[in-house]
């Protein structure tokens, strides 16, 4: 990130972007923007911004069924975080260090994981991305077989 601080008018087109590549709708995307800037105040900081995002995308994420929770256990996702959200928080991570730039280790502070959980995303995201030429491809087509993420 610059070291300028910038303000939350002029992060409006990544946090824009952003929610586009999280949702892939334009409706939705709009949606997001505005629960998202309908939270913050003038005085936040870009890491602020970013974490009131992620927060407004997960309250639209609908809750998941009984199956997509039985999977979680099995690959030991908690049952706060749904595979769901892991997801995202991958899609996210790889989106985050490649829209706005962002540094690893604010990366983590927005999400709040540890560091090496998000380099090892990034790799992760990175690698879904140049095979299936899609971030983090749905759900259905993760679900391990032999209890580990493909």
């Amino acid at each position: 990130m610059n070291k300028s601080k910038r303000t939350s008018l002029d992060l409006m087109n990544n946090i824009y972007t952003l929610a586009y590549w999280m949702t892939g709708s334009e409706t939705e995307s709009n949606e997001l923007v505005n629960k998202t800037y309908s939270r913050i105040d003038q005085d936040m900081t870009d890491k602020e911004i970013f974490r009131t995002f992620r927060s407004c995308y997960f309250t639209s994420i609908e809750p998941e069924g009984q199956l997509a929770a039985d999977v979680s256990t099995l690959i030991g996702v908690s049952s706060e975080e749904s595979l769901r959200q892991r997801f995202a928080d991958i899609k996210l991570s790889v989106l985050l260090s490649e829209i706005p730039g962002i540094r690893h280790r604010d990366i983590s502070k927005i999400i709040g994981k540890p560091l090496l959980t998000v380099r090892w995303w990034l790799s992760l995201g990175r690698k879904s991305l140049v095979n299936t030429q899609r971030l983090i491809p749905p759900i259905e087509m993760c679900l391990p077989i032999a209890g580990a993420l493909q």
